[in-house]
């Protein structure tokens, strides 16, 4: 390594002028560097020209605090959902900084082999078949040890077509009710959501309807609040969700409850209680004989068979067999008559 000579005596020989030299008194010398620079590490030698010379060496060693290199550091991302992404961090420093990942919203890292880590070390982030989860911002910290240490932010924004869930795709009211239907949907760009009817009308605010929208990052949550149930309300509603990369929709049935319907299941059960009601005075709470056979299975079809026929005239419906009530009775009169037959063989 080249050497240069810096001072003689009190004088100053390099045109460095961070360089000086004082002397306090005959046997002390001292070098001064002022505003250290990384360039001023290495190896100072003092001479003393006697005969024989003495000198002695030291070497001085410059900490520089981390600084995030602009290049090749990674910029906000914009990928499609399925895709692979490599986010890049570069620093200097001395020591060499480590790099530290973390997501700034506090959410776990999903790393390549499937494992969630809430830190990730290395100079690269790897990320294969990026989803929606994967979105958020992504800070890169670099240390070593010399304060302070830096950032710098990433965002990766995954892009992906809409998509609807419906918790209750099938809903009972009462006119007059008032009543609150919901989707789900998840796109990125944000969606474009609405309502509309089946036959494609569009629903806006108005006396009787109130959409309305919730968002949350790509999340949103569709509300349609009707204020009260008219006859003309019953019907198919369908929530649509709309951006750049598609077009989906979800749909709700909204079905009239009538007290009707209630009397009929409530007739249905008293009808099937007094069924087991009259087996149990049939059986006198024990096992019919052999002998008693035949008589008492004909009475309890026959009861099993009056039950069927007054639920028929009841229900007036002109389905026939094909009613689901009608399909029902005839399935008890066929298990009861299997097991009659297995008790008493």
């Amino acid at each position: 390594e080249t050497q240069t000579i810096l001072t003689i005596h009190s004088h100053v020989i390099t045109k460095n002028r961070r360089i000086g030299v004082t002397h306090s008194d005959p046997r002390t010398w001292n070098l001064h560097i002022r505003d250290v620079q990384e360039a001023d590490r290495g190896w100072y030698m003092c001479q003393i020209n006697t005969d024989p010379m003495k000198s002695q060496a030291g070497f001085l060693n410059v900490v520089v605090p981390p600084d995030i290199l602009d290049h090749p550091t990674s910029t906000d991302m914009v990928v499609r959902e399925g895709s692979t992404v490599a986010l890049t961090c570069a620093a200097s420093g001395s020591p060499n900084p480590s790099i530290v990942w973390r997501r700034e919203a506090g959410e776990a890292i999903v790393l390549n082999d499937g494992t969630q880590a809430m830190t990730y070390e290395g100079a690269v982030l790897n990320i294969s078949r990026v989803n929606r989860l994967h979105m958020g911002a992504y800070l890169c910290i670099a240390s070593n040890g010399v304060p302070p240490s830096v950032s710098k932010r990433i965002v990766l924004i995954v892009h992906f077509p809409p998509m609807i869930s419906v918790p209750n795709q099938l809903v009972g009211a009462r006119e007059g009710q008032q009543l609150s239907l919901e989707c789900h949907s998840e796109a990125y760009p944000k969606s474009i959501n609405y309502w509309t009817r089946d036959r494609g009308q569009m629903i806006f605010h108005g006396a009787n309807f109130e959409p309305e929208m919730l968002d949350k990052a790509y999340r949103v949550i569709m509300k349609l609040n009707i204020r009260a149930i008219h006859p003309s309300d019953f019907g198919v509603y369908i929530c649509v969700a709309k951006n750049a990369l598609g077009v989906t929709d979800g749909s709700i049935k909204v079905y009239k409850i009538t007290d009707d319907n209630s009397i009929r299941i409530s007739e249905r059960n008293e009808d099937l209680m007094d069924a087991d009601a009259d087996q149990n005075t049939l059986y006198g709470g024990h096992k019919p004989s052999r002998q008693s056979k035949t008589s008492g299975d004909t009475m309890f079809l026959l009861h099993i068979f009056k039950g069927y026929k007054n639920y028929a005239r009841d229900s007036g419906s002109t389905d026939g067999v094909n009613s689901s009530g009608h399909r029902r009775y005839l399935k008890d009169i066929i298990f009861w008559s299997l097991l009659l037959s297995v008790v008493y063989v």
